[in-house]
């Protein structure tokens, strides 16, 4: 099992750090919101048939309705929508690297709405190292304007959103115990229906015209990026748990600067700096939770992300 979990673990890694790429490609047929559209019903697909062949949905489930709904619009539709708009407007090197910041607005969450996160010297170390590297990514002091401020906006909002989903589900949707297939399912599957009633359709086949684009969009993001993502994250916490799981968000800034070189984008030695700080920021909040508080760290039901 530990070496099926590794296993699962590398393909987390260069799948999220793809996913930046998949989104450039679909980007130039069609908008962000149908990007999110496609890519939230084709992950959703493996997800039910599991939870179907797991028989882990269950009808008195629905009494906690609520929490599934505010955890599709936070940790799927928001989310998704906020990278994928980001994305567009980024190089895929950069929407990396700012994607593998989320566990630093996961903290920052956790601290102002969770007594049970309080803010120490080394974590206030790790939110100031990790945020000099989102700063540097951003360079706002640059006249040229050579990183799209909307983009980094774009990417930090979906950043937040997705950790104050960690919160909530820690909060309210963690104490339910229900299976994760379960939880997953429900998530998924009413941000599919919220984006259905939101997302103009008008040209949305055009992604199909391109090869490179539908099977980055349909395989890559959504069966591959969210559907077996989602599934691969809950063996790993499985067999590691939540705290080792997490680990995870070192690897996709990684290929994804390495997907920019191999696209031509300009990864200078700059780019590597600032994501060397967004990961030691990122690690020195991890790590110092892990070791300071191992009894008092709960698993969290719910993927990091992804998620990119």
């Amino acid at each position: 099992m530990k070496k099926t979990a590794i296993a699962a673990f590398v393909f987390l890694g260069v799948v999220w750090g793809s996913n930046f790429m998949f989104v450039k490609w679909a980007a130039q047929l069609i908008s962000p919101l149908q990007i999110t559209l496609l890519r939230v019903l084709f992950g959703f697909v493996p997800v039910l048939l599991y939870a179907l062949a797991t028989k882990a949905l269950r009808r008195e489930h629905w009494r906690h309705a609520h929490h599934f709904l505010v955890m599709s619009l936070l940790a799927t539709a928001v989310y998704y929508f906020a990278f994928a708009k980001g994305t567009a407007l980024l190089d895929t090197g950069i929407a990396g690297m700012l994607g593998g910041a989320i566990p630093l607005f996961t903290f920052l969450c956790a601290w102002l709405f969770l007594r049970s996160e309080p803010l120490n010297t080394i974590k206030t170390l790790g939110i100031g190292v990790g945020f000099a590297g989102i700063l540097l990514v951003a360079k706002p002091w640059s006249a040229q304007g050579a990183v799209n401020p909307a983009g980094i906006g774009y990417m930090i909002f979906g950043a937040l959103s997705v950790g104050c989903s960690f919160v909530y589900a820690k909060r309210f949707v963690s104490p339910l115990g229900l299976p994760a297939a379960a939880l997953t399912s429900y998530q998924i599957g009413l941000a599919l229906v919220m984006l259905l009633v939101v997302t103009p359709l008008n040209g949305i086949g055009a992604v199909f015209t391109d090869t490179h684009a539908w099977v980055g969009l349909v395989i890559g993001l959504g069966l591959l990026g969210t559907g077996a993502a989602y599934l691969a994250y809950y063996f790993i916490v499985d067999a590691f748990g939540a705290l080792a799981a997490s680990a995870v968000t070192y690897i996709p800034p990684v290929v994804a600067l390495l997907i920019g070189a191999w696209l031509g984008e300009p990864v200078t030695a700059t780019s590597w700096v600032a994501a060397g700080l967004i990961l030691s920021g990122v690690a020195l909040v991890q790590l110092h939770a892990r070791f300071a508080k191992p009894a008092r760290c709960a698993t969290l039901r719910t993927p990091s992300s992804t998620p990119n």
